[in-house]
């Protein structure tokens, strides 16, 4: 059987993921905050008793390494481990109420992703030569050039994007894949606040559909819809004028006074 370990999965992609994964027989450690949510979750799930719930914050590393080992001991052994917990929201730096926000974003964007693959690295390492392990970090277009009033959410997502690349090329010698995932935009609750037009847009298990297919695969980096995968190529290839011209002018997420809880 398949195991698989995914943070933010209350909801958005994490959940969709979930089902996906669950669909297909695997037995899947859902993680987030908001017990209540991952319980409905379980429970809607083929073979609920199968699945295992552990509410806590990414943020906290003890309790997210404890969360690890547990589901080890549980499974025996984890083949997949998706770091999907993630928040969005605005932020200007000219607000020095908004440095708070700023923090907690990049902790749980990018720390949490770090150390949910630490607590796992060593179990694949023993068991990559029997199974095939996939990390999978969820990075987004929004990490391939910096948004204007999304500082702190692009500049944690190119920070997932490259800290990837870096642990791909590290752990190909262990034969364990490091998968990263760019999606664009998705109908989730983290993109159901936004007020500007979502080009592409993707219903969530259809995207999820397409993850799953990618990190069985054992791609290691993949633009999901397709259609912003052109688009972030063409946003690397824009000169820095050209892109301020045109990027100045767009609207923007709108800044609140918390971050939302964890998702995608």
């Amino acid at each position: 059987m398949m195991n698989v370990f995914i943070t933010g999965a209350s909801s958005g992609l994490g959940a969709a993921m979930a089902r996906s994964y669950a669909q297909q027989g695997a037995r899947v450690a859902l993680v987030a905050r908001r017990q209540a949510q991952l319980e409905q979750l379980r429970q809607s799930l083929p073979h609920p008793e199968r699945h295992c719930v552990y509410a806590l914050d990414v943020t906290d590393h003890a309790a997210l390494r404890q969360a690890a080992q547990a589901f080890i001991a549980e499974a025996g052994a984890v083949q997949v481990v998706i770091a999907n917990a993630g928040v969005s929201m605005g932020t200007l730096s000219a607000h020095q109420e908004d440095y708070a926000v700023f923090e907690r974003i990049v902790q749980t964007n990018l720390m949490a992703t770090v150390a949910t693959f630490s607590a796992f690295i060593p179990h694949m390492q023993r068991i990559a030569g029997q199974q095939a392990c996939r990390l999978v970090g969820i990075g987004s277009v929004a990490g391939i050039r910096g948004l204007p009033g999304a500082e702190a959410y692009s500049a944690s997502k190119a920070a997932v994007i490259s800290y990837c690349e870096s642990l791909r090329v590290e752990l190909a010698r262990d034969g364990i894949r490091v998968v990263t995932i760019a999606p664009g935009y998705i109908d989730t609750p983290m993109t159901q606040v936004n007020t500007f037009p979502m080009p592409f847009l993707m219903p969530a298990e259809r995207f999820a559909t397409q993850a799953v297919k990618t990190i069985a695969a054992g791609r290691s980096y993949r633009v999901i819809p397709w259609q912003m995968g052109i688009v972030a190529k063409l946003l690397r290839l824009l000169p820095n004028p050209l892109y301020d011209f045109i990027f100045s002018r767009t609207p923007q997420k709108p800044r609140q006074p918390a971050p939302q809880e964890p998702s995608t």
